[in-house]
C-alpha cells in the first residue's frame, strides 16, 4: 500500500465514532493511564489541566486520567499523585473535564487502590497499615495485613463514591483498576489470594471481591454512565505471570464482571500484537470480546517498535523507542478484534499523536524517549 493510501486508511479505520452507554466517543484513539506525581498534595493543578486539555486538543477521542486514589487511607503510596476525593482535588478534576471538553475530548478518570503494592509509611497517610487479600506480597512474601471484612466495605464503598463524584462532576465514564497487582488484581491472582473464605478459593471466589466492588459502582451512578474495568495478566516486577492459561479461564474471571455491570473492559498488554492463547492470533482484548460480547479496548506499544519495560526500567535495554507503523492494528480495528485503541508513551512523546495519524502526517511524528518523562506537558 503506497504512503497516501495508508494513510487514507488510518483516516478511515480510526476516525469512526464509538458509542457506550451514554458516551460517545469521536473516534477510536484513547489515551492510555500513566501515573505523572505531577500534583502535589493530591490536588490537580493547572499544569494537569493543561496537560489532559493538550491531548484532547490533539485529536485523543477518550482520555482515561492517571490513576487516582479512592478515599480510603490505605489506597495510596505518594502525596504527588492526585486523589478523587476532597473538595479541592475535586475541583481541579472538574477544572480538567472542563477543558477536556472544550478542546472536542471525552474523559474518564481511572480510580485505584495500590494494596500491597505500597510501602508502609508510605504518604499521604503514612500511619495507614498496608492491606491486601492476604497479607501477602507480589513476590510471594509475607507483608502487611489481610484485609477484613469491615476493610472489605470500607474499600468497597470508597470506590462507588469515586464513581458518583466522577459523573457528577462531569466526567464521561469511569476506569477501575483492576490489573498490574494492584488491589483489585491481587484478589483476582491465586498467588496474592489466599483467602479461606467467601473471597478467596476458586475463581468464582477469588472474583467475588471485584464483583461486589462493580455492582456498588453500578449502583452508584447512572444506567447510561460507562463503567471501564482494567485487566492484565501480568503483574509489576512479574511481566510473565498468566492468571488465565486458557480462554476458558479467562472467561471464569470476566464472566462475572459482566453480569455485575462493566460496560468495556481495558485489556492491558506489553505488546498489543502479542496472541494471548495459542492456535489464535487475538490479542487479551480480542479474547476479552469475543467471551464476553463486551466492547473492548488494546493498548500495548501502539505506535512504538519497543514495549515499556526497557524504556521505563533501568538496566532493561534502550531507554528509547522509535515510531512503528500500525498497519498490524489497523487490520484488527477493521476485523473488530476490539474497538477502541489506546496509546501511552507516543502521547506522552508527541501530544499531537493522534491528529497527525488522522491526517496523514505520520513522517511529523515523535519518538519516544526516557529523558522526556521528566518534562511531560
Amino acid at each position: 500500500m503506497s504512503i497516501n493510501g495508508s494513510a487514507e486508511r488510518a483516516a478511515q479505520v480510526l476516525s469512526r465514532p464509538f458509542t457506550v452507554g451514554g458516551l460517545t466517543v469521536p473516534n477510536r484513539i484513547a489515551m492510555a493511564p500513566m501515573t505523572r506525581m505531577f500534583s502535589p498534595g493530591g490536588v490537580p493543578n493547572a499544569d494537569v489541566v493543561a496537560y489532559y486539555a493538550r491531548r484532547a486538543a490533539g485529536g485523543v477521542g477518550l482520555i482515561i486520567t492517571e490513576g487516582t486514589y479512592i478515599d480510603h487511607p490505605s489506597a495510596g503510596l505518594s502525596d504527588s499523585v492526585p486523589r478523587f476525593y476532597g473538595e479541592d482535588a475535586l475541583a481541579g478534576w472538574a477544572d480538567v473535564v472542563k477543558q477536556v471538553h472544550l478542546a472536542g475530548g471525552r474523559i474518564a478518570p481511572q480510580i485505584w487502590h495500590v494494596g500491597v503494592s505500597r510501602e508502609e509509611g508510605a504518604p499521604p497517610h503514612p500511619e495507614a497499615p498496608v492491606l491486601s487479600p492476604s497479607g501477602i506480597g507480589l513476590n510471594g512474601e509475607p507483608v502487611g495485613r489481610a484485609m477484613t471484612q469491615d476493610d472489605v466495605d470500607a474499600v468497597i464503598a470508597a470506590f462507588a463514591e469515586a464513581a458518583a463524584g466522577a459523573e457528577r462532576i462531569g466526567f464521561d465514564g469511569v476506569e477501575l483498576h483492576g490489573a498490574h497487582g494492584y488491589l483489585i488484581d491481587q484478589f483476582l491472582w491465586d498467588a496474592t489470594n489466599r483467602r479461606g473464605d467467601a473471597y478467596g478459593g476458586d475463581p468464582a471466589s477469588r472474583v467475588r471481591f471485584a464483583t461486589e466492588l462493580v455492582a456498588a459502582c453500578r449502583k452508584a451512578v447512572s444506567a447510561e454512565f460507562p463503567i471501564i474495568f482494567r485487566t492484565s495478566q501480568w503483574k509489576q516486577d512479574h511481566y510473565d505471570v498468566r492468571m488465565a492459561e486458557t480462554p476458558q479461564e479467562l472467561e471464569a474471571l470476566l464472566t462475572p464482571l459482566v453480569e455485575a455491570g462493566v460496560d468495556v473492559f481495558h485489556s492491558s498488554t506489553r505488546r498489543y500484537w502479542t496472541p494471548e492463547f495459542e492456535g489464535s492470533e487475538l490479542n487479551l482484548a480480542g479474547w476479552t470480546k469475543k467471551l464476553t460480547g463486551k466492547s473492548t479496548i488494546t493498548v500495548g506499544s501502539v505506535g512504538l517498535n519497543q514495549d515499556f519495560l526497557p524504556t521505563f526500567v533501568p538496566g532493561t535495554g534502550s531507554e528509547q523507542a522509535q515510531v512503528a507503523d500500525i498497519e498490524n492494528l489497523l487490520d484488527r480495528l477493521e476485523r473488530d478484534e476490539f474497538d477502541l485503541v489506546a496509546v501511552g508513551r507516543a502521547l506522552l512523546a508527541d501530544p499531537e499523536w493522534a491528529a497527525k495519524v488522522l491526517g496523514g502526517r505520520t513522517a511529523e511524528l515523535v519518538p519516544y524517549s526516557k529523558e522526556q518523562l521528566g518534562t511531560l506537558h
